[in-house]
């Protein structure tokens, strides 16, 4: 397949045409200048070293140089050839906790701000492992399967908000359950597969812990952040603070209990989060040191570029181009190339 990166560069060769009607133009007014002192033949006779096949040699293999020079900056490429990459890594499943009460603002600017740019330095730092996004609140949403794109994933995570859940709650079983079934076929048999759950673990719908024992079953390990304070704090929705039945202003505290229980279940961590870090950090650095499995990719191969040969054959014309006189050379002319007239 061939193509241009940057094709914008292309409707510079326009110039070209016009490079040479101006060179016509110039041309023709230099011979009616000069019918003015004589015939033509005459004066060539009287100018003897005066070559205008070197002149239009000259300005061809400028134009061509400048061709050259023109396809170069719009990059021609071959290539996109399949291909099959190897790596090695773990799938790591994120569970992104999206209800209200992680707008709670014990963390700046919000809990959920935090997480997201904790998310956001840890896409950063992967290189071959596989990385897939679930939200949730009272119903568990896939928001990117898993993939090794990550400049995908942080498009993805940069998106995370409260908006993304239809229906409110905090169903931390049915987004554990939901993430044992977004994995990939290629670890099915391995222990290369990490559930990462970030939540404040206020969680009052489901049974957690049995969907905990099923991903200890698969050799899933669950890694559980909590995110918030013990003592807790309002949320604040458009200005406003959430508030019961009662009129009391809602406060959401950090359910450390249910997240250490499902961590020591399946065989991961619990890590709480504090003001200087999320926590995600330290759970790499665990995760690193798991099994690690092999992964086949299919790629498009990257193309080939072809401007440094369109570069260097520009540079030579532009080399002879500069050489070259525009007269006669006395010391050739015994090498009529130009098959001009010679003085009898």
């Amino acid at each position: 397949m061939f193509r241009f990166a940057n094709p914008q560069y292309l409707w510079l060769l326009w110039l070209l045409p016009l490079l040479a009607a101006l060179f016509w133009a110039a041309a023709r007014n230099r011979r009616k200048r000069l019918e003015r002192f004589g015939h033509l033949d005459v004066l060539r006779e009287l100018m003897p070293d005066v070559s205008t096949g070197r002149v239009k040699l000259k300005f061809i293999l400028f134009c061509t140089a400048l061709a050259l020079l023109i396809l170069a900056a719009a990059r021609p490429q071959l290539g996109s050839k399949l291909r099959e990459e190897k790596s090695q890594g773990v799938e790591m499943m994120l569970v992104v906790d999206v209800s209200n009460s992680m707008l709670a603002e014990d963390f700046e600017p919000n809990r959920l701000e935090r997480t997201k740019y904790a998310i956001n330095k840890l896409f950063d730092g992967l290189q071959q492992d596989r990385v897939g996004l679930i939200v949730f609140a009272g119903e568990p949403k896939v928001q990117l399967p898993i993939t090794s794109d990550y400049r995908m994933a942080k498009a993805f995570a940069r998106r995370i908000d409260t908006s993304l859940a239809d229906v409110q709650g905090t169903a931390v079983g049915k987004a554990l359950e939901q993430a044992l079934l977004s994995f990939s076929g290629e670890t099915a048999e391995s222990h290369s597969r990490v559930i990462i759950l970030i939540t404040d673990g206020e969680n009052h719908e489901d049974d957690a812990l049995e969907v905990a024992r099923q991903a200890a079953e698969a050799g899933i390990r669950i890694y559980t952040i909590g995110i918030g304070t013990p003592e807790g704090a309002p949320i604040q929705i458009n200005g406003e603070f959430i508030k019961d039945e009662k009129g009391d202003m809602v406060v959401s505290k950090l359910d450390e209990k249910l997240l250490q229980q499902i961590a020591e279940i399946t065989g991961g961590a619990y890590v709480r989060s504090t003001k200087q870090s999320i926590g995600l950090d330290e759970i790499v650095r665990s995760i690193n040191d798991m099994e690690q499995t092999e992964f086949s990719t299919v790629r498009f191969e990257e193309f080939n570029e072809q401007y440094p040969y369109l570069l260097a054959v520009a540079l030579v014309l532009l080399l002879v181009e500069f050489v070259l006189l525009d007269r006669r050379n006395p010391l050739l002319a015994h090498l009529n190339i130009f098959h001009e007239k010679r003085e009898q």
